[in-house]
């Protein structure tokens, strides 16, 4: 703009100031409040963060839940006992046949019932291999967040193998509704051992091709190392479980340490824990962890007994009046189910603590002082499933 005489200047000067007095009158303190969903692709799920922030950092971050809600609890109680897995299982619809167990522990241990051996071993096995289905996908899709597509392409690439094994023994891939109150509804099928065996070969490979194209990606490790630190104290504090409790370096494990109706006090394995309690660590924790469930399988594959894989059970089944809470240690965190009933065929209740729910808790805490491009990040390595917190 060409100024022709020195009052035009002088005027120009002046309309400017007067746009820089209106600009910083119409500021407030509380800065710009960034909505993040409820679609937002990157949160896995209907899940929407309010983030108040302060330029590129965040003040404040509230979760938004419910926009899922199917109403479960409420659900199980038109529902006779067998039904209620082809509800539960829906919750994490990544690791399905693990929500079914804790609840058909839960019944069993109202009827005083004890599946057999072979089937403790079978149902233990089907956990693990529903825990590396769900995890896989996981190591692939935090990597996604950071900006890197090809591992998730690996990730669903090798999960079908275990899907696979599964889909054999169950029928079905996401859903399989198999546990049964006393066992399971099927044996497993003519040359299935050997097929998981190389079902877990392809896991032990995944699991290598991630330490090398995403643990070693100084991309990764910058985004990841020291971001979403989660004190060890805090982590308790807030209810975490699982793989985001054992990454702030608290070493517990339903599995080991208040294991119910499963065998995994029958083979040798370990429970892994990072002292770092960032997102790194998180990640890395269930890295080992998916190792480790290999580990586990391939132990119990070589010794499942012979036997039933049914318990006597009536054939109409009315559960005893009484209550009881069981919890296992499934693929993202404690999942455990209070069962109260009344005597009849359905539960009078049931309240489901579900690990996504719980974990999300500290979302507030963890978002707090972070910048932006972090909160997709955080979330990512806190795991949930929107079915899981929604329930």
């Amino acid at each position: 703009m060409s100024m022709t005489s020195e009052s035009d200047q002088l005027a120009y000067i002046a309309s400017q100031a007067a746009d820089a007095r209106v600009n910083v009158e119409v500021e407030t303190d509380e800065g710009m409040t960034l909505n993040l969903g409820p679609q937002h692709p990157a949160t896995h799920g209907t899940l929407r963060i309010i983030a108040k922030l302060d330029g590129e950092k965040v003040v404040a971050a509230e979760p938004i839940m419910g926009y899922m809600h199917r109403g479960y609890e409420k659900l199980t109680e038109v529902r006779t006992y067998p039904q209620v897995t082809t509800l539960v299982n829906r919750i994490d619809w990544l690791g399905s046949f693990a929500n079914e167990v804790p609840f058909i522990l839960a019944a069993e241990q109202l009827m005083e019932v004890e599946a057999p051996p072979r089937a403790q071993w079978i149902r233990t096995i089907l956990f693990e291999l529903s825990r590396i289905a769900n995890v896989c996908l996981f190591l692939g899709d935090m990597a996604v967040q950071i900006g890197a597509t090809t591992p998730v392409f690996y990730a669903f690439r090798d999960r079908e193998f275990v899907l696979n094994q599964i889909e054999r023994v169950t029928g079905g891939r996401f859903h399989p509704n198999f546990d049964r109150i006393g066992g399971l509804k099927d044996d497993l099928p003519k040359g299935w051992i050997e097929e998981t065996r190389g079902a877990l070969n392809r896991m032990t490979d995944f699991c290598d091709e991630m330490e090398e194209l995403v643990l070693g990606n100084e991309i990764f490790q910058a985004r990841t190392r020291g971001i979403g630190t989660i004190p060890s104290d805090v982590a308790l504090a807030y209810g975490l479980s699982g793989a985001n409790l054992r990454a702030s370096g608290i070493d517990w494990d339903i599995r080991r340490d208040a294991n119910v109706g499963l065998v995994y006090d029958q083979v040798d394995w370990k429970v892994w824990t990072h002292p770092d309690g960032d997102s790194f660590a998180r990640f890395w924790v269930r890295l080992q962890e998916t190792r480790e469930a290999c580990n586990i399988i391939d132990q119990l594959l070589g010794t499942i007994p012979s036997g039933p894989i049914m318990a006597k059970v009536p054939r109409i089944i009315k559960v005893p009046p009484g209550e009881a809470y069981v919890a296992t240690e499934n693929p993202l965190g404690e999942m455990g189910f209070y069962v109260v009933s009344k005597g009849d065929l359905t539960p009078f209740r049931v309240k489901i603590r579900s690990a996504s729910f719980s974990n999300m808790s500290i979302a507030p805490w963890v978002l707090k002082d972070v910048f932006v491009p972090d909160i997709i990040s955080i979330l990512a390595s806190l795991y949930f499933i929107l079915g899981d917190i929604d329930r």
